[in-house]
């Protein structure tokens, strides 16, 4: 698939890919060049939470929440 660079230096990933890699709004990606490519990769790792809650567990019961959310 072939997408513009818009003004901004912006691109959009297609519906199709975000689908079958599981990307929603606010997933970060990684971006990295070989050569005359970018390569650019579903960020796996997972953020580290902290705060007063770090250990609650609820920050995990919160994300899964917001993954069954309807996008």
């Amino acid at each position: 698939m072939t997408v513009r660079v818009g003004a901004k230096g912006q691109i959009v990933i297609p519906k199709p890919m975000r689908d079958q890699l599981g990307l929603h709004p606010g997933d970060e990606v990684d971006f990295e060049l070989r050569g005359d490519q970018i390569v650019v990769r579903a960020s796996r790792h997972p953020r580290s939470l902290g705060g007063r809650f770090a250990k609650s567990g609820m920050a995990g019961r919160l994300l899964d929440d917001r993954k069954r959310e309807p996008r």
